[in-house]
């Protein structure tokens, strides 16, 4: 039986403990407590923390810092951004800012673990470039939904944008339709010893193959060797380095293997055919004016949105250090 002294003085402690974790919790500055305020765009929050993270991205990413003032114009505009994508009930989910994160990563030769321990490193919260990528995927979305109809680009411009390029130098833009069979040497993942064996292997089977129809055959007879379906590929469909290999690759012979995540990889350059519907001097054009197009739409539809958006400055501070004695006076703006 516990004495009554000792259980009030047991209830008290209980108490007194509870009630230092509470003062602990209410004392402990949190980050999202103690961030300063700089801006409220359309009743959403902009804080000094968002601005002095995006501040070093932008200058680990550019190798330049940004003015303060940059960075808050560049962090207002991806607030419209995001609240117009809401408007229109445009869902971009968290899977689809990961792998557009994902693939970021992939371009840089990192995972998105590296890449989000390379930001870290240099004091850069992942969250700050997810921010980015979701409001980028999100007007990307808008502005083609939006103006679908004026973006499309027709075969005249195309061609007036090619005659423009070209300054009367002459000369028929010619492309190719590839139809290729990839043939792969199976590896498996981590076996580096086989990897160059089959490699070797891969090189015989190249200077050995002259013509689809008996080389595919040849091919298929050999152990751990698989012949996949034919792929066609217009040329215009490709990057530069691999036009040249294909250019390079006679008709019926193999380009040179390649080391893929499957194995050792070459590909049959089964039939050529030239085509001028659909040529890389098209596609260039094509890009570039759908390009000019999208900018133009975008540029004037943010110019609106800034002069719809209630836009409040919490205080006229600069470097994020306020003056605690004095209120800050709010500023409410419309762009003009």
């Amino acid at each position: 039986m516990i004495p009554i002294r000792r259980g009030i003085r047991s209830g008290q402690g209980v108490i007194i403990i509870a009630m230092a974790c509470i003062f602990a919790v209410m004392g402990a500055p949190s980050r999202a407590l103690a961030q300063h305020v700089v801006l409220v765009v359309n009743g959403e929050i902009i804080t000094d923390y968002d601005v002095a993270q995006r501040t070093k991205f932008n200058a680990l990413s550019t190798h330049k810092t940004p003015s303060r003032q940059e960075v808050i114009e560049e962090l207002i505009d991806e607030k419209l951004k995001v609240q117009i994508a809401r408007r229109y009930k445009l869902d971009i989910t968290d899977n689809d800012v990961d792998s557009s994160y994902s693939d970021m990563a992939q371009r840089m030769h990192l995972s998105p673990d590296q890449l989000t321990q390379t930001l870290a490193q240099n004091g850069i919260d992942a969250k700050t470039l997810k921010a980015r990528v979701r409001a980028d995927l999100s007007w990307q979305y808008i502005i083609r939904g939006k103006f679908q109809s004026s973006l499309q680009v027709s075969e005249k411009s195309v061609l007036d944008q090619i005659a423009t390029e070209k300054k009367g130098d002459g000369g028929d833009d010619v492309g190719y339709d590839y139809t290729l069979r990839p043939i792969l040497f199976v590896v498996p993942r981590g076996n580096t010893a086989l990897q160059e064996s089959r490699r070797k292997d891969a090189e015989m089977l190249r200077s050995r193959f002259t013509d689809c129809n008996a080389g595919l055959s040849f091919a298929r007879s050999l152990r751990d060797v698989a012949v996949r379906e034919p792929i066609t590929k217009n040329s215009s469909d490709l990057v530069p380095a691999l036009r040249q290999i294909l250019d390079k690759t006679e008709l019926g012979h193999l380009t040179p293997p390649e080391t893929t995540a499957q194995g050792i990889e070459l590909f049959a350059l089964c039939e050529k055919k030239e085509t001028k519907s659909e040529t890389p001097e098209k596609r260039q054009a094509r890009e570039k004016i759908f390009s000019q197009q999208f900018q133009a739409k975008a540029k004037n539809y943010l110019r609106e949105l800034r002069r719809q958006a209630m836009i409040e400055r919490k205080s006229d501070v600069t470097d994020g250090a306020a003056d605690q004695s004095k209120p800050p006076r709010p500023v409410v703006r419309r762009e003009r």
